[in-house]
């Protein structure tokens, strides 16, 4: 009786396994940038979210990556678009229990650190930025290239007065005089070159190694409950990145330019600067077969040096789950 009763109870607990399942939740909430035209926005407008995944997307407008990765990891946020790498691998590095699933767009030319007018200082005079005042959005791509810039240059951040701004806010202290320079991306950096310049190209930048690449990333645990919701998602994006990438389309922009709160001159000058990977490039060596990978490493080693994270991981080949995107593509 009593091997009887074990057996039972045995069956009835794997039985009970067997049948638990996650319920795809009836809406989400997606993190994104105003000020930040990319293709995606074209569907977001068009309702195809909604309709290709069979929940309410709401959308909730950032102005950084870290106060991404705060509402990921508060829950209020499921899914985070052109998350930039340095936020990204700050939160991982820190615990947060968030992955890499797409790479949502490269662009070089599209942050910057830039220089008031007023100084009259270029690339060959950089030495001279040692005492200024700078506003960085910290955490942030930008925070990552003023960190290796100023290193190729020569500039000890000891010896700056570092102030913590988003972009927007980056800008306006470059224009009433407060900052002696900033660095940031998107409209900020539109209108941080209105008053100064940029020390260094993209193609410059690229050349010494200081890539500028933004991410989609979700929390671990939404990752694998929700699996085929997330790769539904991520379709949708790729089809609007494939359609921007084959004709620029002129309507495309407009309504592009309308989500991401931008006139279009501006969000045709900014789009101009920004390349979407297609779903294939992505899942390639180049990006989150391994470079990605070993890029997100170096910026950790990078703010670590810098004294702006505790620990490195080892790797963060866990940080990225191409699984959603493998599936997307199939």
């Amino acid at each position: 009786m009593t091997n009887k009763t074990i057996k039972f109870a045995i069956a009835a607990a794997l039985g009970a396994v067997a049948t638990v399942s996650f319920a795809q939740p009836k809406e989400i909430t997606v993190a994104y940038f105003l000020e930040w035209p990319m293709p995606y926005l074209a569907a977001k407008a068009a309702g195809t979210y909604d309709k290709e995944m069979g929940v309410k997307v709401n959308w909730r407008s950032f102005e950084t990556g870290t106060a991404m990765s705060a509402a990921m990891a508060s829950g209020d946020v499921q899914i985070a678009v052109s998350q930039g790498v340095p936020p990204f691998v700050v939160a991982a590095s820190g615990g947060q229990s968030i992955q890499v699933v797409d790479i949502a767009v490269s662009y070089s030319d599209n942050d910057n650190c830039v220089v008031s007018k007023k100084l009259e200082i270029d690339k060959s005079s950089a030495k001279e930025l040692a005492g200024k005042t700078v506003a960085v959005p910290l955490g942030t791509a930008a925070h990552y290239g003023f960190l290796r810039q100023m290193d190729h240059f020569g500039v000890a951040v000891s010896s700056l007065k570092v102030i913590n701004m988003a972009p927007p806010e980056g800008a306006a202290a470059l224009a009433q005089g407060s900052v002696d320079f900033a660095c940031g991306y998107g409209g900020g950096l539109t209108r941080m070159k209105e008053y100064g310049n940029v020390l260094l190209t993209g193609k410059e930048k690229e050349a010494l190694g200081i890539l500028v690449f933004d991410v989609t990333s979700s929390p671990t645990n939404f990752i694998a409950e929700n699996q085929q919701l997330l790769s539904k998602f991520l379709k949708v994006t790729a089809n609007a990145n494939t359609q921007w990438n084959a004709k620029k389309d002129p309507a495309m922009l407009k309504v592009i330019a309308k989500e991401s709160g931008m006139d279009e001159a501006a969000a045709a000058k900014s789009i101009a600067t920004m390349s979407f990977p297609s779903a294939k490039d992505q899942l390639s060596k180049q990006w989150l077969g391994g470079n990605a990978q070993t890029f997100m490493k170096g910026v950790a080693d990078v703010f670590m040096t810098a004294g702006n994270i505790k620990k490195v991981l080892p790797s963060y080949d866990k940080s990225v789950n191409t699984a959603p995107l493998m599936q997307a593509v199939k």
